[in-house]
């Protein structure tokens, strides 16, 4: 058959399968769309039972906005700071344009300055004239000055009780002996699915008592800001600037969720919304009202995911937990037994998905509470049992920096790095990326950028071989030969601290 013929032949097959297939949807859109209609067409009303159906659906948002609305709250900050002023003829830009406050009292060379914000919250209890109420750390943050306003407008001027920065909540009271206030109804944050209808209720750009309506798009979200320790719940319910703090509700009017941060290209929401977990903060709520504060559980390690070379070299490909970097001279995690490339699976018999997961599980733990983990070593699944201890404040942890065990960030020499360094392909050992101040390595002379070739006359060939050569250190002394610019040193020895 010549080529025009074929040409012919498909041309005619595409025209019947088209006739077709327009045959069969017009039979599908006349048969099961019944008010179905083309384009030039009176749509048909719907009838009494669709009506009916979508006021239920309305009357349902306009219940949960009702009963919510008079426990959501705004919260008003002013922060204040003292600087000094500006000698000779220097320009002093901030009294002119940063709403200077002039002290009375205050040292005639310095100037208070004034700085308003506001976020949103929520009251969680009551007791007797004391009412608490939830925001966030990053609406607070350090505030000498907080007004809590209600619905109807109703004002207080509201104490801080505490904070957690790491989960970026905080706790305010107020008093109400004259009138009693709304307390809202917390929910359970682990019976959401992703689908779910949500409202998100607060104060955006001080337009107090907004309501959005949205659904829940994910579940168990991460890397939240500032270090942020929970997983989130994500939702397109719009949230913006001043909705931080505010509850996110189910359609039962519970909370599930503390409004947080949201990710946006132009300042304000595209429907990416993060809202904290309520079952994250619930012992920190409790623990704050019944007790001023919070004890957090210590285990002592520095942890982190493993990325897809670690986990090839150390055996837990596919597995969900936690690795373990650094482990704290003398805290309870060295005491019980966890070593440095440990790699953590579960918590007395819960699984850690990451270590954000992870650190929740130890945090919310007593002082005082015997844990068991499951880990790999080594390539084998062991458990060992270990005492939690108190953690101390974000300031002293920060200061035992200097008791990190190894105290290096390191990670297996690769053929691209040494190709990069100019060095020979055939060297073997970790490559020192970072050095904690003041640890045993730092002492030892060790600097970024070093290649550790060997501990106590061991060749170290990778990341494993380094770990499992300080497991062996013990209470002796140790030394360590590396490689600087090419150059093989050797490090005095010394003892672990």
């Amino acid at each position: 058959m010549s080529y025009k013929y074929k040409q012919h032949g498909k041309i005619l097959i595409t025209a019947m399968i088209g006739t077709v297939a327009g045959f069969a949807l017009s039979i599908f859109l006349y048969t099961y769309l019944p008010n179905f209609k083309p384009a030039g067409q009176v749509q048909a009303a719907p009838n009494e039972s669709e009506i009916q159906t979508m006021e239920n659906f309305q009357n349902s948002f306009r219940k949960v906005a009702a009963e919510t609305l008079p426990w959501v709250v705004e919260i008003d900050t002013v922060q204040v700071t003292t600087r000094q002023t500006l000698p000779g003829n220097g320009f002093p830009w901030e009294y002119f344009f940063g709403n200077p406050e002039q002290d009375g009292d205050s040292d005639p060379d310095t100037q208070e300055y004034r700085s308003s914000s506001l976020g949103s919250g929520f009251i969680v209890e009551r007791k007797k004239d004391t009412y608490y109420v939830v925001t966030n750390n990053h609406v607070v943050g350090d505030a000498e000055e907080i007004l809590v306003k209600l619905d109807k407008g109703e004002e207080f001027e509201a104490e801080l009780v505490g904070t957690d920065e790491r989960k970026d909540f905080a706790i305010l009271k107020i008093e109400s002996p004259d009138k009693d206030l709304p307390v809202a109804k917390l929910g359970d944050s682990s019976s959401l699915y992703v689908g779910d209808w949500v409202l998100a209720i607060g104060s955006p750009f001080g337009f107090k008592s907004s309501v959005t309506a949205g659904i829940v798009s994910a579940l168990g979200r991460q890397n939240g800001p500032d270090g942020n320790i929970n997983d989130f719940i994500q939702t397109d319910a719009s949230i913006n600037q001043g909705n931080s703090g505010g509850p996110l509700v189910n359609m039962k009017g519970e909370v599930v969720g503390i409004n947080t941060w949201i990710t946006t290209s132009t300042g304000g929401s595209i429907g990416l919304g993060f809202s904290i977990p309520i079952n994250n903060v619930k012992r920190t709520i409790r623990d704050f009202i019944d007790n001023g504060e919070v004890k957090y559980g210590w285990l002592g390690v520095s942890i982190g995911d493993a990325p897809a070379i670690i986990a090839e070299e150390f055996d837990i490909k596919g597995k969900k937990g936690a690795f373990v970097y650094q482990v704290f001279n003398n805290s309870p995690a060295d005491k019980g037994g966890i070593r440095p490339g440990d790699f953590i699976l579960s918590v007395n018999g819960t699984a850690a998905t990451d270590k954000n997961h992870l650190t929740r599980m130890i945090g919310d733990m007593r002082p005082g509470d015997v844990a068991e983990f499951v880990l790999v070593r080594d390539g084998r699944q062991m458990s060992l049992q270990v005492n939690i201890t108190e953690r101390e404040t974000e300031e002293e942890v920060r200061k035992m920096n200097n008791l990190a065990w190894p105290g290096v960030s390191a990670f297996t020499v690769e053929k691209e790095l040494l190709e990069r360094l100019e060095l020979s392909d055939d060297i073997k050992g970790v490559f020192v990326a970072d050095v904690y101040p003041k640890t045993n390595f730092q002492i030892a002379g060790i600097q970024a950028g070093d290649i550790i070739t060997g501990i106590n006359g061991n060749k170290v060939e990778n990341l494993k071989d380094f770990y499992n050569l300080l497991a062996e250190i013990g209470d002796d002394r140790f030394y360590l030969t590396f490689l600087r610019e090419g150059m093989e040193m050797e490090s005095p020895k010394m003892k672990r601290k």
